[in-house]
């Protein structure tokens, strides 16, 4: 199979930015329900070539690695598919409560998502996200979200061995169970550490890109749809018109007008063809993001270097 198209590319990307803003949706101290992950997974894939698999619990056995055909060569095998509706209820009753601190409660969720592995397609994703979710819910992360994960894949051995710790087969109050949950919610607190102090300087890095936007453009009226999407691009460098002007709250001709403005200034691109359903980005914010990559890729913190880490996908069965 060929790269995807960057028409399919953009949309792939709005759909993880519609599927993100979903997280916002959730109040401090709301229930997360498995309504809200099938919910935030139909955001997801909705628009993808995975749409058919989009806000569904899976019906098939799925495992990690080894074979297309089998599971015997598996790396990992979640629960069959008829446990799963019950585990996720289990999960959510978990991320509801308040009884442990709001990263280790983070850190067991994204562990538990994993082993249960919910979807056909997406878990990864939606595994990420659910860390971001606990974390907004419980106020500690209401105007950012760390990118923890990118962290924890930096450590991609460390960060499969302290998830795999957690599948522990043995009596759950026992001395090595409680070592090896310890063992990864200490991986995982350091990850957030790590990458809290890594978006402070992409925030610092942001504002400039911001203020020199403002000078590019000249005089801009303020709340204007202009001086709206210079702050709302920084959390969305990939949009249409229709959703800038849902998220900057202005209507669709003043939403157009403006993003007509900042292409010719130079602060966004057109990246589809055509004059229907056209999709934008910010180069500036996306190369920006793209030196947080490595950045956070980097286990010294240094953007020239990266550690790559080999994409783990589930397996499904072949059609009988």
């Amino acid at each position: 199979m060929g790269e995807p198209t960057r028409d399919v590319a953009a949309a792939e990307v709005l759909s993880n930015i519609d599927a993100m803003g979903a997280i916002t949706e959730i109040g401090p101290g709301d229930p997360i329900s498995i309504t809200t992950l099938l919910t935030f997974h139909q955001r997801l894939l909705g628009n993808t070539r995975q749409a058919r698999d989009a806000g569904r619990l899976r019906e098939k056995q799925n495992w990690i690695g080894g074979s297309d055909y089998s599971p015997c060569s598996a790396a990992f095998v979640p629960p069959p598919p008829e446990l799963v509706p019950d585990l996720m209820a289990d999960l959510c009753a978990f991320c509801t409560t308040e009884s442990l601190p709001a990263v280790a409660q983070a850190a067991i969720a994204h562990a538990q998502f994993g082993t249960i592995h919910p979807f056909a397609d997406g878990n990864g994703r939606t595994g990420r996200a659910l860390i971001q979710l606990v974390l907004w819910r419980r106020g500690l992360a209401t105007r950012v979200m760390p990118p923890i994960s990118l962290v924890l894949a930096t450590r991609a051995q460390d960060y499969v061995d302290g998830l795999t710790a957690t599948r522990y087969r043995g009596p759950a109050t026992g001395k090595d169970a409680q070592a090896a949950l310890n063992l990864w919610v200490g991986r995982f607190a350091g990850a957030c550490q790590r990458s809290v102090s890594d978006a402070a300087s992409f925030e610092i890095r942001i504002q400039q890109i911001q203020s020199e936007w403002r000078t590019q453009l000249g005089r801009v009226r303020a709340n204007s749809a202009a001086d709206l999407l210079i702050t709302a691009i920084a959390g969305a460098p990939v949009l249409t018109v229709g959703g800038a002007a849902t998220l900057i709250s202005r209507s669709y001709p003043q939403t157009n007008a403006a993003i007509e403005r900042l292409v010719s200034a130079g602060i966004l691109s057109q990246i589809t063809i055509g004059r229907r359903n056209r999709a934008f980005e910010a180069p500036a914010i996306v190369n920006v993001f793209t030196d947080l990559k490595r950045q956070l890729a980097s286990l010294d913190g240094n953007t020239r270097t990266s550690q790559p880490v080999p994409p783990v996908t589930p397996r499904r069965p072949a059609s009988t």
